[in-house]
């Protein structure tokens, strides 16, 4: 393979901010690597994403612990993937809740996806014999839209359409207008797209648009606390799905094998999107996922360890 396989290069630990968005909502981040949103009602705390493993978690109850000492009882699952959900327990809740459509992805594929991803970026899952054996299941399941209540603080747990995992969910504070969005949008991070609907992304992201956040947490990169912050980060990821189903279908169409879409798609989307964090770990699994979809799999195949390395050794050799 002429470049390390996905990120196991990628060593170097970022700098952690914890932005406070307001009196009840901050923003875990850490220059591009996976966020974590904290919502702190008047009874209680909730979590969206969890960090990969319980020890990282730690850092993430520290943090919480500088401003509340509310009982953590909620960890949402914005989605299935492993380095959402790994570190659940770290926190000791009462309830972990997520779609129906992630619970049925960890059913279908919870143990290819987990030992896919820690194959894939072992620096995101630090201290990895932490996890509990088995898998993080939901004890809270809801079709649509749900609310928390925490207190008077109503949380509103919201699908609002398929984007990068057919599972999507946002976490919605609609009094205060503050939306956290998981993997849908990212902001100076490349999309991680190896399960996405890439027909159904841009509808699902004016869906988010038309909420009309006036703050937002992506999955990846810095909070966006402003309403022209969070257009620039719809914007920027509408694009990258835009500009990468564009290039894959006029390849298809073009009768293209998938080693010379990629290659082609490689090339347009790089100039632009290349400066973003783990543009080049996830471009492979990318075109991948939306050559499968312009041709013949209307949904995601399950990625495996070997699949992994079989794809990147197919397309970067």
């Amino acid at each position: 393979m002429s470049k390390a396989f996905a990120s196991q290069a990628d060593l170097e630990e970022k700098q952690v901010s914890f932005t406070k968005l307001s009196d009840n909502a901050y923003a875990y981040t850490a220059e591009g690597d996976p966020n974590t949103g904290v919502i702190v009602g008047d009874d209680a705390v909730m979590v969206i994403d969890t960090q990969a493993t319980p020890v990282m978690a730690q850092d993430v109850v520290r943090r919480i612990r500088e401003v509340t000492d509310k009982p953590i009882k909620y960890v949402v699952l914005s989605h299935y993937h492993a380095v959402r959900v790994l570190g659940a327990s770290g926190y000791a809740p009462q309830h972990i809740i997520a779609s129906r459509d992630t619970f049925d992805l960890i059913v279908e594929r919870g143990e290819q996806d987990k030992a896919s991803e820690i194959g894939r970026f072992p620096r995101l899952f630090r201290n990895v014999e932490s996890v509990p054996p088995g898998l993080t299941w939901p004890t809270i399941t809801f079709e649509g839209r749900m609310s928390i209540w925490l207190g008077k603080l109503e949380v509103q747990l919201i699908q609002l359409g398929r984007g990068h995992t057919k599972g999507d969910t946002v976490a919605w504070l609609p009094e205060q207008k503050i939306l956290f969005s998981g993997d849908l949008v990212e902001f100076d991070a490349t999309p991680y797209a190896g399960d996405a609907y890439f027909k159904d992304w841009p509808q699902t992201l004016d869906n988010i648009a038309a909420l009309q956040p006036r703050a937002l947490v992506p999955g990846r990169g810095a909070a966006l606390t402003t309403p022209d912050a969070v257009a620039q980060g719809l914007a920027g990821t509408r694009a990258f799905v835009a500009d990468m189903y564009a290039s894959v279908q006029a390849g298809v169409a073009a009768g293209k094998d998938l080693n010379a879409v990629y290659r082609d798609t490689y090339a347009a989307l790089k100039p632009k999107y290349g400066h973003w964090v783990i543009f080049d770990h996830c471009l492979p699994f990318d075109v991948t996922r939306c050559y499968d979809e312009a041709t013949q799999y209307a949904d995601p195949r399950i990625w495996t360890a070997e699949r992994d390395v079989a794809m990147w050794k197919a397309l970067e050799a």
